[in-house]
């Protein structure tokens, strides 16, 4: 009667267009108003509980550090070193459209940030170049999912917590696939390049390119602080976040003198708010871990699906299904506090390592950052590009397919996703 009360509560207050954050925390509110035995204060407590951990609170700091980064000339820099290696390719500015979402996926840990700082650029570019604006977008919107895969991760900070694995060997198993990602990506674009005529680039001349490199070097440098400092145990991830910041405002007031201090307010405004968001989202998405918990949700899921087969290939066919369609209407950290818990002890039984199970569930649920209805990723690319929501996916398609692909491989070929995590001793 619980599960059931709990499920017509979550689909009613969807369907009547209240914010997820919220209907988190309505739909278990709801669910204990009607037993009355839980005492209302626990709700509170759970809320809080949820947000009460160190680690979450690198969350705020990469946040932070990708709107330094791209609030100067730093996105624009990279564009200019991303032509050095693959803008004399044809169709080039797509290719640096992906290339450079792979490096600032090594900065923000975020997919929305990457749209927004690489599409305002270059969809306008390539628009003007003679690329289909709706490829254009597709093009930004797409590379921007592997900006959570490839570390640092957002995603995987919170998937570390809820499944207390450590947050460095997720971010050391992101890797390959973030860069399969971005493989599979340029092959879609290798082939319209090619089907359509797209122009070439122009190479830099060797005194351009020298300066384009000493110029992107200071960003370049930035992941490698980031993750090299967590490998080597020097800094946590949180201290990691923190370092992060204050490089980027070092870079950016002191360096390259982009960043003035009446940047300031504005820049943590807009963190706080979206920080806010997050945390808002991870606090009320507890409660209702925490009852599905007390009732023993995961449980009755394993034993539901066990029963109908214990096929391994089958069951992860059927979780990327289950995971899929959740990505393309629930925000991504509101899925993972929800169905981490829930699914994780049946990929455990199964013989599925929770490093691989966190790659294959935030690999799911970013792929929905670019689908209908709730898709960030594509609203952003459509409202940049000025274009209509149903020409942008179908030009997304192919590059979805692109996706799908690298989720299959990395799902059934957990060798290669744990590789560089065994490498390390992980």
């Amino acid at each position: 009667m619980v599960i059931l009360t709990l499920v017509a509560a979550f689909i009613v207050f969807l369907a009547i267009g209240v914010p997820v954050a919220f209907v988190l925390g309505l739909t278990p509110m709801t669910v204990l108003m009607t037993q009355g035995e839980t005492p209302l204060v626990l709700i509170a407590q759970r809320i809080f509980t949820g947000m009460d951990n160190p680690i979450l609170m690198a969350i705020p700091f990469f946040i932070l550090a990708g709107n330094l980064m791209s609030r100067g000339s730093m996105t624009e820099r990279l564009v200019t070193f991303c032509k050095i290696l693959v803008g004399g390719l044809r169709g080039g500015l797509a290719y640096i459209n992906i290339v450079i979402s792979m490096i600032f996926a090594g900065i923000t840990g975020a997919a929305v940030a990457d749209t927004s700082a690489v599409g305002s650029i270059l969809i306008p570019a390539m628009e003007k170049e003679g690329y289909d604006v709706d490829f254009s977008a597709a093009v930004t919107a797409t590379s921007s999912t592997i900006g959570p895969v490839i570390p640092p991760s957002i995603p995987f900070i919170v998937y570390g917590v809820l499944g207390e694995v450590s947050i460095a060997s997720l971010f050391l198993a992101g890797i390959v696939p973030g860069v399969l990602l971005g493989l599979f990506q340029m092959a879609v674009v290798w082939y319209y390049a090619r089907k359509r005529g797209y122009p070439k680039g122009s190479m830099p001349g060797l005194k351009e390119a020298f300066k384009a490199i000493m110029d992107a070097a200071l960003v370049l440098i930035m992941p490698l602080i980031i993750l090299g400092g967590i490998l080597t145990g020097v800094f946590t991830p949180t201290e990691s976040a923190a370092i992060a910041v204050f490089y980027a405002l070092g870079i950016g007031f002191f360096v390259h003198r982009d960043l003035k201090l009446k940047d300031l307010p504005k820049i943590l405004i807009e963190t706080g708010a979206t920080s806010s968001l997050v945390l808002l989202v991870i606090g009320m998405a507890s409660i209702f871990s925490w009852l599905l918990a007390s009732e023993e949700v995961p449980q009755i899921v394993t034993q539901a699906i066990l029963s109908v087969t214990e096929n391994k290939i089958l069951i992860l066919l059927l979780v990327n299904v289950v995971l899929l369609i959740v990505g393309t209407f629930m925000e991504t950290t509101a899925s993972l506090i929800i169905l981490t818990p829930v699914l994780l002890p049946l990929m455990t039984q199964i013989g599925v390592d929770p490093l691989h199970f966190g790659v294959i569930i935030v690999l799911n649920l970013v792929i929905g950052l670019t689908t209908p209805p709730v898709g960030v990723c594509l609203f952003i690319a459509c409202s940049i590009g000025k274009t209509r929501l149903e020409s942008l996916f179908r030009a997304i398609v192919p590059f979805l397919m692109a996706s799908l692909a690298v989720l299959i491989i990395c799902t059934y070929w957990g060798g290669l996703v744990m590789a560089i995590p065994h490498a390390f001793g992980y």
